[in-house]
């Protein structure tokens, strides 16, 4: 059975996945501050970098984020105006206090990414401001069904106005995944609650304080039950009441986000993080060193700058020739990087060093296995090309930290 267990652990909340028997991720939280991602505030700019297109804009009791001028494609000002960031005749200054929402995590000494451009999520689609585009998740392959369903959309979108009537100068939407399975009537009536929602966030901030916080987002785990795909897990698990009483409350306020089972675990004598062996997995997941099944292994290093994968022959001793056996490990090892990615929440630049193969047909199977595994991760992840000395690009889109941070410890899983 798959499951989402959610325990409380020296201090945090800890979040994993198990699929097939295997934790697959792995996520803390703080259990007092907890995550600020996708939060919305009321911020005001302190001042404007010209040189690199940005401002940097104060919130949230005094933390400061970046904002890029270029990529925010709308400023919305917290006196309700919404203006294009293009619009000549409107440029942001020190004093302004504007909506922003975060779309990334502070990381180490770089600050926090803003935008003005606010989403909204739901379990079968995503609000978007700023953009117009009617997008699908990559995971939905029926183009008949996309079709068919744009139109209606774009036209569910053009009826939306601001909080004083006007229109938006950009709204879309993406669908995800799970739409597909719950079907029109239910993406709709999804995108007409959130469109609700977008409305009376931006009403409300014209009278709430600078600094504060306007939106009503869920702590990661509980979202993990509105982000889940139809059938990934059957079961959420959790031995803490606090936890378990906002599970529940969740469920009964968001059915349509509810298709698994809420379990409370009691037993004094054997807590959840002994049932699963979390202890044991996420020592495995902050190792530089992962085995694999065939006696080769992976090497796994971040940077500042990016993420290094080497793969290793290891201990293999195989009866087949020496490029059958290349690419054979090969293969063994894209499977685990795929897990390794999720599991450690590795994002950015990812090079992976693979055993050198001579031959283009493997080459080109080996990368389309990759792409294919890729595509099933929760978070966007693109397999770029092989290059010339044949390593292996990838990109993850960056969101929460890395779980070495999350988890306190050094790179190579010392502890800080």
């Amino acid at each position: 059975m798959n499951k989402i267990i959610i325990t409380e652990w020296n201090g945090k909340v800890l979040t994993a996945w198990q699929a097939n028997d295997r934790i697959v991720q792995l996520s803390f939280d703080d259990k007092e501050e907890g995550s600020i991602l996708n939060h919305i505030y009321i911020g005001k700019v302190k001042n404007i970098a010209k040189n690199i297109g940005a401002a940097f804009v104060e919130f949230d009791d005094g933390k400061v984020g970046y904002y890029n001028l270029t990529e925010s494609h709308i400023h919305l000002f917290a006196n309700g105006r919404i203006v294009p960031s293009d619009d000549p005749s409107v440029r942001l200054r020190p004093g302004d206090e504007i909506i922003v929402q975060v779309i990334r995590e502070a990381v180490k000494t770089k600050a926090p990414v803003l935008t003005g451009d606010l989403s909204f999520t739901g379990r079968y689609c995503v609000l978007t401001l700023g953009n117009k585009k009617v997008g699908f998740s990559a995971k939905i392959s029926d183009g008949p069904w996309k079709n068919a369903l744009k139109p209606k959309l774009e036209e569910a979108l053009l009826q939306m106005a601001g909080p004083d009537g006007t229109a938006f100068p950009d709204v879309g939407i993406i669908v995800r995944t799970n739409a597909y399975e719950a079907g029109e009537e239910a993406l709709l009536s999804e995108l007409s609650s959130l469109k609700e929602t977008c409305l009376s966030l931006l009403s409300d901030a014209k009278y709430r304080v600078c600094g504060s916080r306007v939106d009503k987002n869920y702590p990661s785990y509980i979202s993990v039950l509105r982000d889940s795909y139809a059938g990934e897990a059957e079961e959420v698990v959790t031995d803490s009441r606090e936890i378990w009483e906002e599970l529940k409350a969740y469920a009964a306020d968001r059915p349509q986000d509810s298709s698994v089972s809420l379990r409370f675990y009691e037993d004094p004598l054997l807590p959840l993080i002994k049932v699963y062996n979390l202890e044991g997995a996420l020592e495995k997941a902050l190792s530089s060193r992962v085995w694999l099944k065939s006696g080769g292994y992976l090497v796994i290093e971040p940077t500042e700058a990016l993420t290094v994968i080497d793969v290793n022959t290891g201990k293999y001793i195989g009866k087949n020739t020496p490029a059958e056996t290349i690419f054979r490990i090969n293969m063994e090892a894209a499977a685990e990087i795929a897990v390794q990615l999720r599991l450690r929440n590795l994002s950015g630049i990812i090079i992976v060093d693979f055993i050198d193969m001579d031959r283009e047909e493997d080459k080109e199977r080996l990368l389309k296995y990759l792409r294919d595994l890729c595509r099933k991760d929760h978070v966007k992840t693109v397999v770029v090309d092989i290059t010339p000395l044949n390593l292996v690009e990838i990109t993850r889109k960056k969101t929460k930290r890395p779980l070495y941070e999350q988890a306190g410890r050094g790179r190579k899983g010392a502890a800080l």
